[in-house]
């Protein structure tokens, strides 16, 4: 394959729900989507920077400007075989992993289509469905968090994923814990504690928690390891799995006993195959994230989630519980098990509303070889 233009696209789709996090509130999706064309095939895939340096330093703006002055012209109008290729194409081009991650997802995109198969297929993903998780901000009163836990377990889901920071965290959890003392419950600390928290961290012990993510800082597993040593809850790490390098030390280390992998936070499919080969051989289970993107990205998302040591519930939920209108027909349905599908058409499994996609467009280039 050869590619020989790509449309980038500036997107903008306002959310139900604001998410809030210990980063900051989000009431709107601004992601970066690409259409990327080849003789034979034209593809969209999505970047998951957003709008501002908050969970990674990666953004709109950065990631606009790697595409067009670097990453872009490195693989434009080169024969590529199949993904194995992007990375030598790009050695030379340090971090920006969710700016790579769009591009060399497009390439699997495109093999896949190449070769008659669904995107999961070409993965490895023998699944049908997989189980949905619903991740829930943090709310200005522990009434309307109660409240928005029970919506979503209405609906269906099989986890709920709270987020917490500090002052906003053990009574929360109990009293979400009082209501559902039952349900499959998680919380995600997005890096909003340090080591001398210990006493408050502790505390959450006594909640049957599935998983406390991401404790401490961005880029740490040495302190995480001496954290998980001293409390009952697993840990799962996110923003300190960069590369399959991290997961290694991580595993080698005991910091944690799970892993998020979040396919955009590594740079693209290949990375996060690998970590979840070195995941599975270390014996430490994984679960799949998101960054809020669109239809594209969820079908991505789903169809590497079905490899096999994603022994936990996704974060991933259907499309209206993001947007009230998803830009992929057709839009992602959680079904009566909890579940959602995994698109088993060619290529990425759907298609893009064009017309949709063009009412949240904000911006517009077009780049050729």
């Amino acid at each position: 394959m050869k590619i020989d233009r790509v449309d980038m696209l500036r997107v903008r789709m306002p959310v139900i729900h604001p998410y809030e996090t210990s980063y900051g509130r989000v009431d709107h999706a601004d992601h970066i989507v690409l259409k990327v064309y080849t003789p034979d095939f034209a593809v969209f895939t999505e970047s998951a920077a957003g709008a501002i340096p908050g969970f990674s330093y990666e953004t709109l703006g950065t990631a606009r400007e790697i595409l067009k002055s670097f990453l872009l012209p490195a693989v434009m109008g080169k024969t590529i075989r199949a993904p194995e290729d992007f990375a030598p194409l790009c050695r030379g081009l340090r971090g920006h992993p969710m700016t790579k991650a769009a591009v060399e997802n497009a390439i699997w995109i495109l093999k896949a289509l190449e070769e008659g198969k669904s995107l999961a297929a070409l993965l490895g993903n023998e699944k049908k469905s997989i189980p949905a998780g619903a991740g829930v901000g943090i709310q200005d009163t522990k009434e309307e968090l109660i409240a928005l836990v029970g919506a979503y377990l209405n609906q269906g889901y099989a986890k709920i994923k709270m987020k917490i920071k500090p002052g906003m965290d053990v009574k929360r959890v109990a009293a979400v814990r009082k209501v559902y003392p039952d349900i499959v419950l998680m919380v995600d600390a997005n890096n909003a504690y340090r080591l001398d928290d210990i006493d408050t961290l502790k505390a959450l012990d006594d909640f049957n928690l599935l998983v406390i993510e991401q404790p401490l800082e961005y880029d740490d597993i040495f302190y995480h390891a001496i954290l998980q040593a001293r409390l009952k809850t697993p840990i799962g790490l996110d923003e300190s799995i960069q590369k399959p390098y991290s997961a290694s030390l991580a595993i080698e280390l005991k910091a944690c006993r799970s892993i998020n992998i979040k396919q955009s936070r590594v740079g693209g499919l290949s990375c996060a195959k690998t970590i979840h080969d070195i995941c599975q051989a270390g014996g430490v289970g994984v679960w799949c994230g998101g960054m809020m993107e669109t239809g594209i990205g969820r079908a991505v998302l789903l169809a590497l989630s079905g490899l096999p040591n994603f022994i936990y519930p996704m974060d991933i939920g259907a499309s209206d519980k993001y947007f009230h209108q998803d830009i992929v027909e057709p839009a992602f349905k959680l079904n009566p098990d909890g579940t959602l599908n995994v698109p088993q058409g060619p290529g990425l499994g759907v298609e893009v509303n064009e017309r949709v996609l063009d009412h949240f467009t904000v911006a517009r280039e077009v780049i050729r070889v």
